[in-house]
């Protein structure tokens, strides 16, 4: 299919507008929608919160019978189920829309071209998948869990010139600058669940919170911790929100104390090292209707997520400082001793902010 330059026009209009429910809409996805009727824009929406109308309901309620022979751009597939509200599909049926450009189709297997099979079947033209990277950017998450039933994982990092973390004694605060801690706080904002392991809370009694003016939730929090070893009094369990703690231990003493503490304790299965199994954990989280998985973790978490293949992309910040060879390491990666063991990454984008540098990396394909 050939797209018209205003096609392109009216589509980046709806992923603007989809992008304003980037912090509320979860575990739904962020969807906008334009309807367009003789080359002027006559309605607009975007999904604002689960549970709420979806963007194509509010764009079609500003246009009213405006609506009759328009053009409708949506950054994901009309549903065509009901749900907490009504089909979309059948409301732009309904509301007379001639035609209706999809970014992408809907992966949620109760939709996954149904909608756009009855949009046509009602005489629709529908063409799909332009702008589709751009409108997968705004919801990798969702699908991956639609498509794979887990979340995506999205590792956070930060780091000297040098690749260090912090120096030997464990003192951390603050690598980088408060541009780029406030930088974090915004993809925290953005997902469903913050994780971490027991070894940062032991060693830095995090909040994991997000520090916004805007933010109306805080994403669950999750604590990977074999031994449940985390103490009942730790900051990161008095924060609002939940906190659930993924364990494989047996401990019934510790489970009982951190449940009187407001915790919900999870079992989950161990690996072959007597460790959480950390697949078991996103499938856990996937069945909780978690979409992005935020990390932020110590060397030892960090490298097995990376080892076992389950981050999807890497976020890291780079200050203009050095640590020295005594610092401690970026990730914890035994067994690489050659250079057919390294381990590749692919450079999606390199930008400033503040003093120090943000890398966005995803693992080379092999």
């Amino acid at each position: 299919m050939n797209f018209s330059a205003d096609d392109h026009r009216y589509m980046a209009r709806a992923l603007q507008l989809a992008e304003r429910g980037l912090y509320t809409t979860d575990p739904n996805p962020r969807v906008g929608c334009v309807l367009v009727r003789d080359n002027a824009i006559v309605g607009e929406g975007w999904h604002e919160r689960a549970g709420e109308p979806h963007a194509e309901i509010h764009a079609l309620k500003v246009a009213g019978d405006a609506a009759r022979g328009s053009t409708a751009y949506v950054t994901l597939e009309p549903c065509c189920h009901q749900g907490r509200t009504p089909p979309c599909s059948d409301a732009l049926i309904k509301a007379g829309v001639s035609r209706v450009v999809v970014a992408m189709r809907d992966p949620h297997s109760q939709v996954d071209g149904g909608g756009i099979s009855q949009l046509q079947a009602a005489g629709i033209s529908v063409d799909s998948g332009l702008m589709e990277a751009q409108a997968f950017q705004l919801n990798p998450g969702f699908i991956r869990r639609m498509q794979r039933g887990r979340p995506w994982v999205r590792l956070k990092l930060a780091m000297s010139l040098d690749g260090r973390t912090a120096m030997a004694s464990g003192e951390s605060q603050w690598i980088t600058g408060a541009a780029a801690r406030q930088d974090v706080q915004h993809w925290r904002a953005r997902s469903s669940a913050i994780l971490t392991g027991v070894g940062t809370v032991l060693a830095d009694d995090p909040s994991m919170t997000v520090r916004l003016e805007q933010t109306e939730r805080q994403p669950l929090r999750v604590i990977v911790d074999t031994n449940l070893s985390t103490p009942p009094g730790a900051k990161i369990l008095q924060q609002p929100g939940q906190t659930v703690i993924m364990t494989c231990s047996e401990d019934e003493a510790a489970r009982e104390e951190l449940q009187e503490a407001g915790v919900v304790v999870t079992a989950v299965p161990q690996d072959g090292h007597n460790n959480v199994d950390l697949s078991a954990v996103l499938d856990q989280l996937g069945e909780m209707e978690i979409n992005e998985l935020h990390v932020e973790s110590g060397a030892t978490l960090g490298g097995s997520l990376i080892q076992t293949g389950l981050v999807d992309e890497l976020i890291i910040y780079m200050a203009p400082t050095l640590l020295g060879d005594a610092a401690r390491g970026l990730f914890h990666l035994p067994g690489l001793e050659n250079m057919a063991d390294r381990i590749q990454l692919q450079i999606k984008d390199i930008r400033a902010v503040g003093e120090d540098w943000r890398i966005t990396a995803v693992l080379a394909k092999s």
